[in-house]
């Protein structure tokens, strides 16, 4: 494998501009040079950008259960490897493997399998997806709001419970996915900013006042906008008048056109700007698989078109791929390359707190890339400095 690349003749989109027909050299898993001239040190290979490529970012998935027949909950190695080797070539460079409600035994299980597979992960950094932690979404929730989590497992915020898990995650669990109703002291929300832990608000039937309070006292997240929450009245702002509006709260969005209409996606886009709002796939295991019948958080979800319902129609996760939620979302809001890198990849690495490693391209940075044809066709996928995909019609 080569320890250096040089990408050369490409729209490199930087946090600040984008400059056109750029160097970008690689070297060690690392971002090394960035310029508008061919450096004069050598790289090992050199790949030379057609016309109108652009350098972005690699994405992060914050919210991901499964896909490609694996998912977080079957707490194997092997899922997590399907996983992480499948990403790459959506564009996917790292993500957060997130867990459903269930037993608390299961929950636990797939909490120390992350921890026991993530040394390995780490090994493959040049070949897959890097698995940056956990996002524990649920089962601290509203059963009001239960969406396609199994309401017999919901309970309360139990703070030695979590305090179990956090051990069995060895620590990784990054982002919590909880109902401030269910949290009314907001004790489990101290914990959690006690801990680094981003407390995100979703899965939840809290009015609008309840919400402004959470955020007052830290929580800074708010899980698949639109979705499992009390929506938007004009007397009752609810938790999506709330999310929609308020500064602190940074925004998960589903660009599917399926978990919100395209109008609804365009109204977080208006309101939150580039700036708050963070795409994710929320997608399960049937991702990647075509139509049929699988399985989520034990219960059977099928598969038909682009919608996987459990049996009474509830939307049970997602079967997105993030670059089609990019082109989705281009289309729908007309928004430009920079905004995209914001929303996929910048966002995330700044909430997570680990923007000096990840999130934009800069010197020093991990070379987590992607490449993409300005029709917003998925090109190419770069993860620590290894092209791990290459859409077959760029070869050169």
């Amino acid at each position: 494998m080569s320890s250096s690349l040089l990408l050369s003749n490409i729209h490199i989109v930087t946090k600040t501009e984008i400059i056109e027909n750029g160097f970008v050299g690689l070297r060690d898993g690392k971002i090394d040079y960035i310029s508008t001239s061919p450096p004069t040190g050598n790289y090992e290979k050199v790949y030379i950008s057609r016309e109108n490529f652009y350098l972005l970012p690699g994405m992060i998935d914050i919210h991901i259960h499964g896909g490609y027949g694996a998912d977080m909950m079957d707490a194997t190695p092997e899922a997590m490897n399907t996983l992480a080797d499948h990403l790459p070539a959506e564009g996917t460079t790292s993500f957060l493997a997130t867990t459903i409600t269930q037993n608390h035994q299961e929950i636990e299980q797939a909490l120390k399998n992350v921890a026991q597979w993530r040394p390995y992960n780490e090994k493959q950094a040049g070949s897959q997806a890097q698995c940056l932690g956990i996002h524990l979404e649920g089962p601290f929730i509203s059963k009001d709001k239960a969406g396609a989590q199994p309401a017999q497992w919901i309970t309360q915020a139990n703070l030695p419970l979590f305090e179990k898990w956090l051990s069995a995650s060895d620590q990784l669990i990054r982002i919590v996915t909880f109902a401030p109703e269910e949290d009314t002291d907001f004790a489990f929300l101290s914990l959690l900013k006690e801990k680094n832990i981003i407390p995100s608000i979703g899965h939840t039937n809290a009015p609008h006042d309840m919400i402004e309070l959470a955020a007052k006292h830290g929580a800074r997240h708010v899980t698949h906008l639109y979705n499992a929450m009390s929506s938007f009245q004009h007397r009752e702002p609810n938790v999506a008048g709330a999310a929609l509006t308020n500064e602190k709260l940074l925004t998960e969005l589903i660009t599917d056109g399926i978990h919100s209409h395209p109008l609804s996606v365009k109204l977080a886009y208006l309101a939150k700007g580039s700036e708050r709002l963070i795409m994710i796939t929320d997608s399960m295991r049937a991702k990647g698989l075509g139509e049929g019948t699988y399985e989520f958080g034990g219960q059977t979800v099928t598969v038909s078109g682009e919608k996987a319902l459990l049996a009474d129609g509830t939307l049970a996760g997602s079967i997105l791929q993030m670059k089609d939620g990019v082109k989705r979302m281009r289309q729908i809001t007309q928004c430009g390359w920079t905004e995209i890198a914001q929303m996929t990849s910048t966002n995330a690495a700044t909430q997570l707190g680990i923007d000096h490693q990840l999130g934009s391209i800069e010197v020093g940075k991990l070379a987590d890339l992607v490449i993409w044809d300005e029709s917003g066709e998925l090109m190419m996928t770069i993860c620590h400095g290894q092209i791990v995909y290459e859409k077959k019609e760029a070869t050169h």
